[in-house]
């Protein structure tokens, strides 16, 4: 069956819950969510549900219909509050996941590649990449690399053995989808210390990493990846042992100017986005979005979850600018039996929900894949590191972060709009609602509190009931506003 077409075709629990309760418009109060007219039937929803202990993994619940009472917990849907557009949902097929994935039986590596990408039967429709431009912390051997180790030698070859055949076979399972292009560092000899690990780039080679930048680009396009968006630095405030380059705020603002200019002559529609790093740090964006604001092709800032709160990014959206999340890392749990339940509310809930209620237009995780042990990596993964899915030798499993995403990647569609919903804050149910270009919905609903809750949706003057397990995220799509 396919998914998101598919109505074209078809402890402290309780005082959590006290301090949370939704608050409902009185327009969403007035019509009283009762029963239909007798003789008309109730508009239905489809309901896809993944549970904690992982019982359940994106399994499809039985329909309910839009025919009861409003619970005390009230989810109320206005879809004439019109927010963002999505723009799409991935990870990164870094050197390390290529590695682990080029090397499995091609029939296995089929069967995942369908799984992550496809629109069609049973897979989650991924439809957004973020690209290291060149080494980063998680290459699958040393040394770290750039695409110019030497001044004039500039190359992507060692892409085109893993990473580009890959990319290029996503492409062929969903020819939707879109990349974005993110180095960790400026070639070692253009900055002041002359090594990829850490450093600032020398101000005399601006034009130098503009170009360097353009050929990338312009490199991927002629291997049949075409790249739609670009950062000019992974992370500009954290300088580390691995690639990486500080940038501060003015620093990045000059240089997109300066790309902005070499793009153009080359005739690239390539987008840009600011600075690629933590929610704790808005000032940053905000002063370079200030400092940019008449190169159209500089868009907004992309984040990442290792600081600060979602909630953040909605300074950019207020400001006019877009907002892309592009990274988080999945990490084991102390106890490690906990991991994938940890995992999936943690991650639902900042980077899905709260994350899209503050603008967000994407849901990009880290690394596509890794290994039993968390690497290939060379950085620094205090415990271990996880991707979307574990691939140990031949074997593959799905991670917590395949759900998190399938949950929204199935059934959104580029291009929907967030619209208006009534929510609880963390330790309640919680939840996020899009509208499709074809109208039809979208809810991902989180049950953060410690008990199961019983809520329900309500739109139009009709309600659902459902009940979620503590911990548990479920999908309910429905064709349009309810009627019966």
């Amino acid at each position: 069956m396919t998914h998101r077409r598919r109505f074209a075709a078809s402890a402290t629990a309780l005082a959590l819950l006290a301090a949370t309760h939704v608050l409902v418009s009185e327009a969403a109060r007035a019509d009283g969510g009762g029963s239909p007219a007798a003789g008309q039937a109730a508009t239905t929803a489809q309901v896809w549900v993944t549970t904690a202990d992982g019982g359940k993994r994106l399994e499809r619940g039985e329909d309910v219909a839009f025919d009861g009472g409003r619970q005390e917990i009230d989810l109320a849907v206005d879809a004439s509050e019109r927010e963002q557009q999505f723009t799409g949902a991935g990870a990164s097929l870094t050197e390390a996941s290529a590695r682990l994935m080029a090397a499995l039986p091609e029939g296995e590596r089929e069967q995942l590649m369908h799984s992550l990408f496809s629109t069609d039967g049973e897979g989650i429709g991924l439809d957004y990449l973020r690209q290291p431009f060149g080494g980063s912390d998680f290459v699958a051997e040393l040394p770290y690399y750039s695409y110019e180790d030497e001044k004039g030698s500039f190359s992507v070859d060692r892409d085109r053995k893993e990473i580009l055949p890959l990319l290029r076979q996503a492409l062929a399972v969903n020819p939707g989808i879109r990349v974005m292009g993110s180095p960790w560092s400026a070639p070692a000899w253009m900055k002041d210390g002359g090594a990829l690990e850490g450093g600032s780039l020398k101000p005399e080679n601006q034009e130098a990493y503009a170009d360097y930048l353009v050929k990338a680009v312009e490199a991927y396009a002629d291997a049949g990846v075409p790249v739609h968006d670009l950062t000019v630095q992974n992370e500009p405030l954290f300088e580390t042992t691995y690639p990486s380059m500080g940038m501060s705020a003015a620093e990045q603002a000059e240089f997109l100017r300066v790309l902005d200019g070499k793009l153009t002559a080359a005739g690239l529609g390539t987008e840009l986005f600011a600075y690629d790093h933590n929610w704790d740090k808005p000032e940053y964006p905000l002063e370079v979005l200030a400092k940019t604001g008449d190169i159209g092709r500089v868009q907004g800032a992309a984040f990442h979850c290792y600081g600060g709160e979602p909630e953040a990014q909605q300074q950019v959206r207020d400001a006019g600018g877009r907002v892309f999340f592009t990274e988080c890392s999945g990490t084991d749990s102390d106890e490690s039996a906990n991991t994938f339940a940890d995992s999936l509310k943690w991650q639902t809930e900042n980077l899905v929900i709260r994350s899209m209620r503050s603008g967000s237009e994407t849901v990009v995780l880290w690394n596509m894949a890794l290994d039993e042990n968390g690497g290939p990596h060379f950085g620094n993964c205090g415990t271990r590191c996880n991707g979307v899915v574990e691939i140990d030798g031949g074997s593959v499993t799905r991670n917590a972060e395949y759900y998190t995403l399938g949950h929204i990647s199935r059934f959104v569609d580029r291009g929907a709009h967030r619209i208006g919903s009534t929510t609880q804050q963390p330790g309640g149910v919680e939840d996020v609602v899009f509208e499709n270009p074809d109208g039809s919905r979208a809810a991902v609903v989180l049950n953060s509190a410690g008990s199961p809750r019983k809520f329900s949706v309500t739109e139009a003057g009709r309600s659902l009931a459902y009940e979620l397990p503590a911990g548990a995220v479920a999908t309910f799509t429905w064709p349009g506003a309810p009627t019966g």
